[in-house]
């Protein structure tokens, strides 16, 4: 019970932003992304308390971590497999374009339109 009163003091906190975003209509810019940012934060700081919060909060670290642990591809390899990606959609395309060609000169041909 407790969790599910944090959530919603979060949930309230992030309203609350907003309509400070809203209320603070004629001041700075500044001033009202503060007030959106101090509520996404004051509810972030809330959720965290909570035992849903800390579960995803565990699970974002988790998630940075395995992400560190890929390998990513060079930018060779990068540039490589994406020409390779492009020249068979070049290749595609033309053959597509090729069998459209021919169909439409044998449907041209039955019907009997000669051109």
């Amino acid at each position: 019970m407790a969790d599910k009163i944090k959530l919603s003091v979060a949930f309230l906190l992030v309203v609350a932003g907003i309509v400070g975003f809203y209320y603070l209509h004629e001041s700075a810019a500044v001033l009202r992304i503060v007030s959106v940012l101090l509520g996404l934060l004051l509810a972030a700081a809330v959720v965290w308390t909570s035992e849903p919060g800390k579960r995803f909060f565990g699970f974002a670290k988790d998630s940075v971590a395995e992400a560190k642990r890929v390998v990513w591809p060079t930018r060779k390899e990068t540039l490589q497999t994406t020409g390779v990606v492009v020249l068979f959609a070049v290749i595609m395309a033309l053959f597509l374009w090729a069998v459209d060609a021919s169909l439409l000169l044998v449907v041209n041909k039955l019907m009997g339109r000669v051109e």
